[in-house]
């Protein structure tokens, strides 16, 4: 039985490949423009919602910027390590942990969020303002809607 050649299927026409490739430039910009301070996106978005939710615990954390519990888990190892951040047990569940900012994280994060943000205006350079708009709006969209598919979905969807 002869089988049929597999479709002719053009990758760059699949949004799912511009979607990563998408990812591999962001990335690669925010590395660069942060490597001096050594911070990833995931650990930036950890000490960023901390510093925003302060005794924020790590189970909420995973749930707000999207990671698996066990991914979040190692990212405040490596920041607790670096003495960004650290753990309290919470007051009123002495099983849960409570993350906090150190001094040292708050100096990081201070000097992070110029870089990080160049970043994010280097990423939406080739765009126009109107475009920067239009462009997040849709990414919004597509985010939001497939929010349940995600193997980590946030709970952070509502805007």
């Amino acid at each position: 039985m002869k089988r049929s050649a597999p479709p002719s299927v053009n990758i760059d026409d699949q949004p799912g490949h511009y979607i990563r490739r998408l990812h591999q430039i962001s990335v690669g910009i925010f590395l660069q423009e942060l490597t001096e301070l050594g911070v990833t996106p995931v650990q930036y978005a950890a000490l960023q919602t901390v510093a925003n939710q302060p005794g924020i615990d790590q189970r909420t954390l995973a749930r707000t910027i999207a990671l698996d519990a066990s991914t979040t888990g190692g990212v405040v190892d490596r920041l607790e390590q670096r003495g960004a951040l650290e753990r309290r047990t919470a007051p009123t569940d002495r099983r849960a942990r409570q993350l906090w900012l150190t001094a040292d994280g708050e100096r990081l994060l201070t000097d992070a969020v110029p870089a990080m943000l160049q970043a994010q205006q280097q990423i939406l350079a080739p765009l126009t303002e109107r475009q920067r708009t239009e462009f997040m709006r849709l990414l919004r969209i597509v985010v939001d809607e497939n929010n349940a598919l995600s193997r980590a979905p946030s709970e952070a969807v509502a805007r």
